[in-house]
């Protein structure tokens, strides 16, 4: 099948989308009540693989602590993580601190003025880049994020899973071939809503849809097969415990996971394999060990399933814990810290227990 195929001109395409934009589209998000390419930036890294909803706290919260580059640049990695807490994907950002330090040192504030430019930052690929240029600036850029992947998909019956280099390749064809010279922030803006709020994963919009007339996948019956998904594989499964040691004032001891990897950079509850192990991986001596309810805590690539542990030992605040660097955190005047997303859980689960047991 040519994809390339199609009753709509590149102009008859990207007008249709702007109409339906100009009637329809969202134009009141925080990030666009000022399109700098900061703010674009910020906007466009926290809702890779998060919901415009989820994104919008956190975006806001992020702001008003770093309202600019040189903000962000001069902030501790470790407050960074802290207000991405919960979002995920955490080398996103690790990647936003790198490239705001880039920004601010050696680019004045200033950020790239081409695709090229911006793409050689941390964290920003492709899509980013053409996305940051053109709602920012205006420049003719095209945008292959999962939205437009799945809009494109559906319109032109573009078979075969996108993460495929050569299915990609034709999407990012098509992308370009349709993006405006005019206009191209907004038809950034209004390919990314169509598929958000139309194009969606499950069950479509099409009778409410600009391209409905001319989408080859709705005329085929294909909507429910297109994009075609990533074939599916069993994850795996791993386990780990995570101890919780607490001081006489019920502060619970962290330490600092490495820089790179899975929470990298994050503070999360000493782990060890087997509980055998740990008095002497830790150098605490350990009086009484009880584990707790299990939990499952899914990555795109494993299941990772974690046994709390509640550890008594002797004389805490006096032993060394060898390793990583270590905190006792405060479950009830909680620090600013950067906490793994089931550490963060456990932690509130074990101040409402404190709270709780304070207030009787």
């Amino acid at each position: 099948m040519d994809t390339l195929v199609n009753s709509l001109s590149p102009t008859e395409f990207h007008s249709a989308v702007l109409e339906w934009f100009d009637q329809h589209g969202r134009k009141d998000l925080p990030w666009q009540r000022e399109k700098t390419a900061y703010n674009t930036w910020i906007s466009e890294i926290m809702l890779q693989q998060t919901q415009v909803t989820t994104v919008i706290p956190y975006y806001q919260r992020f702001i008003d602590r770093f309202p600019d580059v040189h903000d962000l640049a001069d902030a501790e990695i470790d407050e960074v993580l802290h207000l991405w807490t919960g979002l995920g994907y955490y080398a996103r950002a690790r990647n936003l601190h790198k490239a705001a330090y880039i920004v601010s040192r050696e680019f004045g504030g200033d950020f790239p003025d081409s695709v090229e430019g911006l793409e050689a930052l941390p964290g920003i690929g492709r899509s980013t880049a053409g996305a940051i240029l053109s709602i920012a600036t205006g420049k003719r850029a095209a945008i292959l994020d999962g939205n437009v992947k799945r809009v494109l998909a559906r319109f032109y019956a573009v078979e075969g899973w996108p993460g495929q280099p050569s299915v990609m390749s034709s999407l990012w064809t098509l992308a370009e071939r349709n993006t405006p010279i005019e206009r191209a922030g907004d038809y950034t803006q209004a390919m990314m809503d169509l598929g958000a709020t139309l194009c969606t994963r499950g069950k479509p919009s099409c009778l409410l849809c600009p391209l409905q007339q001319e989408c080859k996948a709705f005329a085929l019956g294909l909507t429910s097969k297109l994009p075609t998904p990533r074939p599916k594989k069993t994850l795996p499964v791993k386990q780990t415990q995570m101890l919780i040691i607490r001081d006489a004032d019920e502060q619970v001891l962290l330490a600092q996971r490495p820089p790179s990897g899975i929470w990298g950079g994050l503070w999360s509850l000493p782990e060890v394999q087997d509980l055998r192990d740990a008095q002497a991986e830790l150098g605490f001596e350990i009086l009484k060990a009880t584990p707790l309810e299990p939990l499952r805590h899914t990555f795109s690539h494993y299941h990772l399933d974690i046994t709390p542990v509640l550890v008594s030992v002797k004389d805490p605040t006096n032993s060394v814990m060898e390793g990583p660097p270590t905190l006792w955190y405060n479950t009830r005047q909680p620090q600013n810290i950067g906490l793994a997303a089931p550490v963060k859980r456990l932690l509130e689960t074990l101040g409402s227990a404190s709270h709780k047991g304070a207030t009787r």
